[in-house]
């Protein structure tokens, strides 16, 4: 600042003003007036000093009358209170989206640049954001810094902690707006919303069948690579889905969980015992289009149309005779077992 513009200035300035610009002349000039006395930072004014002092010591003197949190400048406080009011002041230029800071617009920016300035040393892989890297590094580090204070479960993420801990409180805060169902996780609340909208994005590249769910797509996958992932410990037989296995390994352990309260039969699959029910419930829902005749059973109905097809598929490998059903077929053989005898 020029000398002779410095007393059309003290014209214009009085009380706090004068104070400070006097301090600010001080620094200007040499006389460094306000020194930290633990990292020798040197400020203008006594304030400055304070605010600065509390990166040291840790003081945070401003608390939210809203939440627990507390910070050590009053302008972080105002900031932060426009979370609870609701305050957005700015805005995205591209996608007009509100924020509530303006260092949160500079971040959000990056979703429509592309910008990813962020590099993990170890990868190499870019992040957008700076807190990305210090996440994804634990990738390679293994750390696991929140603990459940439940089940003692680590995560590498304090919102993977804050969703895991839904599971104990049993909180549901995603709620459907068309059936009112609730959800623990977002996700969940997304996937589900696809069975009001019909919304199918994922397609297969073989067949073009759509699906609502990433999962049910790779599993559909494997119908065309025949790949079976899942191998039985006790046979060679493989399987395509983890369930299929679960059901197949009651064949050799004999567990027949699902049981029938009208006759106490035993069932290894579930849908066995509903087809059985409607023996006893008289309910015949597969009805034949060419006679009319009802059924309890889609097995039923099938060896019936061979009635009207006349088709015979089974067959004896001895004198070539052939069956509607394959009851005749084994009751069939007895007759050449006998011949034998």
């Amino acid at each position: 600042i020029h000398i002779k513009n410095i007393a059309s200035y003290l014209r214009i300035i009085t009380g706090l003003q004068l104070n400070i610009f006097i301090k600010i002349m001080e620094v200007q000039m040499g006389e460094e007036f306000y020194q930290c006395s633990i990292c020798q930072k040197d400020f203008a004014t006594k304030s400055s000093l304070v605010q600065h002092t509390r990166i040291h010591t840790g003081e945070k003197p401003y608390q939210c009358s809203q939440c627990p949190k507390e910070f050590s400048q009053r302008a972080s406080l105002v900031r932060h209170m426009q979370v609870h009011t609701g305050e957005k002041p700015f805005k995205c230029s591209v996608c007009l989206k509100n924020f509530s800071e303006k260092a949160s617009v500079v971040q959000h920016m990056r979703l429509h640049t592309g910008e990813k300035p962020y590099k993990c040393s170890v990868c190499l892989k870019n992040f957008a954001y700076r807190s990305s890297v210090s996440q994804h590094m634990r990738v390679h580090t293994g750390e696991k810094p929140f603990k459940c204070l439940v089940c003692l479960k680590d995560f590498t993420q304090n919102k993977h902690l804050v969703q895991h801990m839904r599971t104990h409180t049993g909180e549901r805060p995603y709620k459907c707006s068309d059936c009112l169902k609730d959800f623990t996780y977002k996700t969940a609340l997304v996937q589900h919303i696809r069975i009001h909208t019909g919304e199918k994005p994922y397609q297969c590249s073989e067949c073009q069948k759509d699906f609502s769910h990433k999962s049910d797509l790779v599993k559909h996958m494997r119908s065309h690579t025949k790949e079976k992932l899942y191998h039985c410990s006790l046979c060679p037989k493989g399987f395509s889905y983890k369930n299929s296995l679960t059901q197949h390994m009651k064949v050799h352990t004999g567990e027949r969980p699902y049981s029938c309260l009208v006759c106490l039969k035993d069932f290894s699959r579930k849908h066995h015992l509903v087809k059985h029910m409607n023996l006893h419930l008289g309910e015949k829902p597969y009805s034949c289009s060419v006679c009319l005749k009802s059924f309890p059973q889609k097995q039923n109905i099938i060896q019936h149309m061979r009635v009207h097809t006349g088709e015979k598929p089974n067959q004896c490998a001895v004198c070539l005779k052939e069956f509607k059903q394959n009851s005749y077929l084994v009751k069939h053989l007895k007759l050449h077992k006998r011949k034998k005898l």
